[in-house]
């Protein structure tokens, strides 16, 4: 087997010539290194690059008068420097290079990359990066390389006799280090995984938002991963048995990615593993390709997102801070799937360089903020206050969807904008914010006698028009009974007077169950507080062909869950002497009972043992959940 001479560095740095470089972890570090010692013979290059873990020496101010970078990904120090832009920047799709490589829109004359050393039928593995450089090699006169005896090898091969020059040189693998997960992601994770269900297939990241999210799912079962890059957070769920790709629609049993980024743990994970199917970008984050995966669930991050929905990816007041990447790719595949959700997660505030906090969810982008995803891309936009569903949603809907997930410092000033730009009613008042939302995730996945799977939280502000559904989905026999006098109307103002309540003084919960991203709202429980502080008025409605599934029991416990952890010493309702299913369920508690207001009724009073303490409930979740009566009292 014959190995490639050493690089000629006359013949391959031609004037004018566009180099490809390997990214990822696969960076040929030490082959860079010497082209660079070879400075002399540099005359308008162009070196391009997705992204880079590890040092970019490249991208240093001595090499910029020969020596132009082109970044897909930028990754080095030179896009925000203050001496003025040397890495350049190509907004694509991950999906789109390869055909920009091969219409010679974008050209590439050499490759440069990482290999393993050959086996014994002289197939290189091109280790923990494929992404690119199949489509850079189809294009280029020449491909040299880095043989590296560290590098790992995965499912993509060249035989060395496609290799015009190498070098061999060991060198460590770069790490990309785990980022610290705060309090903040950690709640960002528990909303996210309340969207995934058991047996979807998951696109996940490398940030904090990733890790965040994988700790939760630990309990989720049967996983399949299809994802441009796997790291950490994936191999500790197919370490655990959480992924085994039983249930994916596409390439059953098999996680495919594009590259590996992470620990030396993880690319001793990588080596050999015939579970990973590391392949082309034009393959991994081809929309129509995710697409084929059903029930694919693609989470991703964000710099910004405005009140209409649009989601600021790459830059913002003009200065890049990544690519693009396969972000609107996977997006749009995971629209097109059957089942699918696209989500994206972010903190709702962040620090600027004068470390003043601003918000992250604006009435209007500012100038020079690229928008990746458009306002009909996303489902679902999560922070560490919630939820905002979008797909499918009015502009007034997307307004009170996402200024309910904005970080409450903030929401007065953005209803107030809203209300300028006329896109919410007059009447739209905003609640004060939960002041036990800070510290507790709000919604509870449950699962009830029907086996299907349903949401408990609060009522919201942007509930209204749900109420409103659920309202006119009653019959009237229902409407007498629960409201006490016959309705014939719910307007949109009242429902919106129904949900934008004050949850720290009143409660109001409902369950929902979960159509895409379309929330149908199946029953609601609400307290009212009585003067003294110290008690307050139940109230319940099933939805008729919801009931007797335990929806009023599972509202029934998180209330009394909730009244005890403020300190309330009883809960009370009138009972109709006829409701024979409620009269049963508050009969299993301790109760006390009283003659109601009129012969017909019973009072039903519910003592609490307080718990001033504010203990956690079950899934660490705090004990609280908002929501509002049905009639109000005082």
């Amino acid at each position: 087997m014959m190995t490639p001479p050493a690089p000629d560095w006359r013949a391959i740095l031609r004037p004018g010539s566009h180099l490809f470089l390997g990214g990822g972890a696969a960076c040929p570090l030490a082959l860079v290194e010497a082209m660079l010692r070879e400075e002399k013979r540099f005359s308008d290059l162009e070196l391009m690059h997705g992204r880079i873990l590890g040092p970019t020496p490249w991208t240093e101010a001595r090499y910029r008068d020969n020596l132009r970078v082109n970044a897909f990904f930028p990754s080095g120090p030179g896009t925000d420097s203050p001496e003025g832009t040397y890495e350049d920047y190509t907004p694509a799709h991950t999906s789109d290079i390869p055909a920009l490589f091969a219409e010679a829109i974008i050209r590439v004359n050499v490759v440069l990359l990482m290999v393993s050393p050959p086996d014994d039928y002289g197939y290189c593995s091109l280790g923990p990066c494929v992404d690119l450089t199949p489509a850079a090699m189809r294009s280029a006169r020449l491909v040299v390389a880095q043989i590296n005896p560290k590098c790992p090898r995965t499912s993509a091969f060249v035989h060395i006799s496609q290799l015009h020059y190498a070098i061999e040189a060991e060198t460590e693998l770069p790490e990309l280090p785990a980022p610290e997960v705060t309090a903040e992601f950690e709640k960002i994770g528990g909303y996210c995984a309340q969207l995934i269900n058991d047996g979807d297939t998951v696109q996940l990241g490398t940030g904090p938002e990733a890790f965040a999210l994988a700790r939760v799912l630990r309990d989720h079962r049967q996983l399949g991963i299809h994802s441009e890059t796997f790291g950490d957070a994936l191999m500790d769920l197919f370490r655990r048995g959480v992924v085994d790709n039983s249930r994916k629609s596409l390439l059953p049993g098999r996680a495919i990615a594009s590259s590996v980024l992470g620990s030396q743990g993880l690319y001793s994970f990588l080596d050999g593993n015939p579970h990973i199917d590391l392949r082309s970008a034009d393959f991994t984050s081809n929309p129509i390709t995710i697409a084929r995966n059903e029930n694919m669930v693609a989470v991703s991050s964000a710099l910004s997102v405005d009140l209409s929905g649009q989601v600021v990816i790459d830059s913002l007041h003009g200065h890049t801070r990544r690519g693009l990447g396969s972000q609107v790719d996977f997006a749009r595949g995971a629209g097109m799937s059957r089942g699918g959700r696209a989500i994206v997660a972010m903190p709702s505030t962040g620090v600027d360089a004068e470390g003043k906090r601003y918000s992250r969810i604006v009435a209007e982008l500012p100038a020079g903020a690229g928008v990746g995803l458009n306002r009909a891309d996303v489902y679902y936009i999560v922070t560490e206050h919630g939820v905002a569903s979008l797909r499918g949603s009015t502009v007034q809907e997307r307004v009170l969807e996402l200024i309910q997930v904005a970080h409450p410092d903030f929401r007065a000033e953005l209803i107030e904008s809203a209300r300028a730009r006329h896109l919410v009613p007059v009447y739209v008042q905003l609640p004060p914010p939960h002041e036990e939302a800070a510290e507790a995730i709000q919604i509870r996945k449950i699962r009830l006698r029907d086996g299907r799977d349903y949401i408990l939280r609060p009522l919201n502000p942007s509930d209204d028009r749900r109420l409103q559904e659920f309202f006119y989905s009653h019959t009237e026999e229902t409407i007498i009974r629960r409201y006490g006098f016959t309705v014939t109307r719910m307007s949109r103002e009242r429902a919106f007077e129904l949900v934008g309540v004050d949850q720290n003084r009143d409660l109001a919960l409902a369950v929902i169950e979960l159509h895409g991203p379309r929330q149908i709202i199946h029953a609601v429980g609400r307290y009212y507080l009585d003067r003294g502080g110290k008690s307050a008025e139940m109230a319940f409605v099933v939805g008729e062909q919801k009931r007797r599934l335990g929806m009023t029991r599972q509202l029934l416990e998180r209330m009394i869950e909730i009244a005890s952890s403020r300190g309330l010493d009883h809960l009370w309702a009138q009972v109709d002497r006829g409701n024979t299913p409620m009269l049963a369920l508050f009969r299993k508690f301790e109760i006390r009972e009283k003659p109601g207001d009129d012969a017909g009724t019973i009072r039903v009073e519910l003592p609490l043992k307080a718990d001033r303490t504010g203990k956690t409930g079950k899934n660490g979740a705090r004990s609280f959940l908002g929501f509002t009566g049905l009639k109000k009292k005082r």
